[in-house]
């Protein structure tokens, strides 16, 4: 595998990858995080994420290393994705994965779509 290895870049927060290892552990496969970005959303981009087998990360990915935990990123998203902060909260109102991406310069209400 030739991808890039970095030790920052994306940066999981305890909580979301807690939450991320407990729903990898439900799927009972040893998986990644894939996150991206495509056109779309109230604001002009919206963020994606999916799991993906290691199989899959292609030689131009970004990878991030997280506890053990990968995050892949292609080299298009991530040049409105470098330095972005995942988050994630239970609560009742407004949980969920939260994003705090640096590059945006204005976010939708629902934080999940952006614009640079």
């Amino acid at each position: 595998m030739n991808a890039t290895q970095s030790p920052s870049g994306i940066l999981v927060t305890p909580a979301a990858l807690r939450h991320l290892q407990n729903l990898r552990h439900q799927k009972g496969e040893d998986l990644c995080l894939r996150v991206g970005v495509r056109q779309g959303g109230c604001s002009g981009m919206s963020y994606m994420m999916d799991f993906e087998r290691p199989e899959h990360i292609r030689p131009d990915d970004a990878v991030f290393d997280q506890a053990g935990f990968k995050i892949i990123c292609d080299p298009r998203s991530l040049l409105y994705l470098y330095g972005l902060a995942l988050d994630y909260s239970d609560a009742l109102i407004g949980g969920g994965f939260q994003f705090t991406n640096p590059n945006a310069v204005q976010t939708c209400g629902c934080g999940k779509s952006f614009n640079t």
